[in-house]
Parts: C-alpha cells; structure tokens; sequence
C-alpha cells in the first residue's frame, strides 16, 4: 500500500492522516444533516465534534502507547506521531464520550437525544478513517491463504512484508458502514431517545470483538491470550448497552 501520498521536499501527506481527516468531515457533514431530523441547532454539533476531535485522539493515542510502551519509552516524542498509525478506537471513544456529557450537561442540552443524532455521522466517518488503516498497514490480520487475502510491499507500512493476511481494514470498513446503514433504518423506528446510540455502541463492540480474532497485531491481553483489550472493552460495553436497551425499552411499552 502506500503509507506516504505526497512526499515532497519536506513536505509529507500521510494517507493515514488524510483519511482520518477525511473521515472526521465525513462525521461532521452527515451529522449537522441529520441534525436537521431532530430539530437541532448546526452549532451545537459543531461544538460537541470540537470536542470529540480533541478527546478522542488524546484518549486513542493514550490507551495505544499504555499498551505499546515498550516501544516508546526509549524514544519520548514518538509519541506524538500519530500520523505513523497508532490509534485505539475505544480510548478515543471513552475520552470524547466523556468529554460529551460535560459539555452537554453545562450546556444544558439533552444526551440521549444528541447522542442519537452524532451516531451514524460517526459509523459513516469510521469507515472512511479506517481506509487509512489500510494505507499504513496497521491493524493488519493474521496470516491467511483466502483467496481475498492481501499483502503488503511496502516497507515504510506498518504490516509484515510479503506474505498474505487476513484485510481486517476492509472488515472494518465495511462493517461500519453497515452499522451505518443499519443506525439509519433505526433512526426512523426508535422508541425512545438513546436507542441508536446504544444500539451503535452495542453492535460496533460486536463487529470489532469478532475481527479481532482475525487480527495479528498486539493488543494487550485482556483475558489471558483470548481476548484482547479492544475485546475486553467491547464486551463490558456491549453487555452495559444491551442491559440499558432492554431496560428502556420495557420503560417505553410501559408507557404507551
């Protein structure tokens, strides 16, 4: 793959940078559109994506390097390249949800219902983002012989060299977007405020627990050596998400 786009003199485009970013506008610009559905203010999601922008790439950064230490400790302003890959999902999504809930309480605005609102811009801009996961070579796959398989050549990548792995990338690209799809038709069938956003966060840690057992990149061990920390977190918080779905649920056939 191609992990440097442009390198010119010294100037460099990452592809993992560019579809982050890419991603992140996608989340932005589909999110103030569904704003619309519910009667909300474009301010407030660009606020509230302010924030998540901050959150989630010192939470994602974070939760990464605690768990690759071992390879930053020698070498302090590695740290800081995140352009290179080095990015764990559920960190940045802990740290900006977080970070929502404090701005939206002094803010005064609804979380459920805002919640509902940014969840498909952010399975949408996932799926993008994760298109630079496959640029860079990072959160590459175990070795494999499907015949979708795929190998990587290039030796500035992040992925072993020359051999065939599972495209966990592509699992992931085309997961999200599935979520994503799968949010829209919710979107319009809800019972209560909040059902999408758990409904995202439950089947999002669904999809990624399963790729991960396709993935061949360290993790950090959760449960001995089957499950990783991505999965550990992902099953508390699906089981937390199915747990509240169930419970709100029976509050709103209770109510009509």
């Amino acid at each position: 793959m191609h992990p440097i786009l442009l390198d010119i003199g010294y100037i460099k485009l990452y592809t993992y940078g560019l579809f982050i970013a890419l991603g992140f506008m996608a989340a932005v610009w589909f999110s103030k559109r569904n704003a619309r559905f519910y009667n909300t203010s474009d301010q407030v999601i660009s606020d509230l994506f302010f924030v998540i922008l901050l959150a989630s790439i010192v939470g994602a950064r974070s939760l990464w390097v605690l768990i690759n230490f071992d390879a930053y400790h020698n070498d302090f302003w590695e740290i800081f390249k995140i352009w290179n890959g080095g990015l764990v999902f559920f960190g940045g999504f802990i740290a900006a949800v977080s970070a929502c809930i404090i701005l939206l309480k002094i803010k005064k605005i609804p979380i459920a219902r805002t919640a509902d609102i940014i969840a498909p811009g952010i399975a949408l801009g996932h799926s993008i983002g994760r298109l630079g996961c496959l640029f860079a070579g990072c959160c590459y796959g175990k070795v494999c012989d499907l015949p979708f398989a795929i190998k990587f050549t290039n030796p500035a990548g992040l992925a072993p060299l020359n051999v065939y792995l599972h495209p966990t990338q592509i699992y992931m690209v085309l997961s999200n977007f599935f979520l994503f799809l799968i949010l829209m038709w919710l979107q319009k069938r809800k019972k209560f405020h909040g059902m999408v956003f758990l409904f995202y966060i439950m089947l999002y840690s669904a999809f990624r627990s399963g790729i991960e057992f396709f993935r061949g990149d360290f993790r950090g061990d959760f449960f001995f050596e089957f499950l990783s920390l991505s999965q550990g977190i992902g099953l508390v918080i699906s089981i937390f998400a199915l747990g509240l779905l169930i419970k709100l649920s029976r509050s709103a056939n209770a109510n009509h």
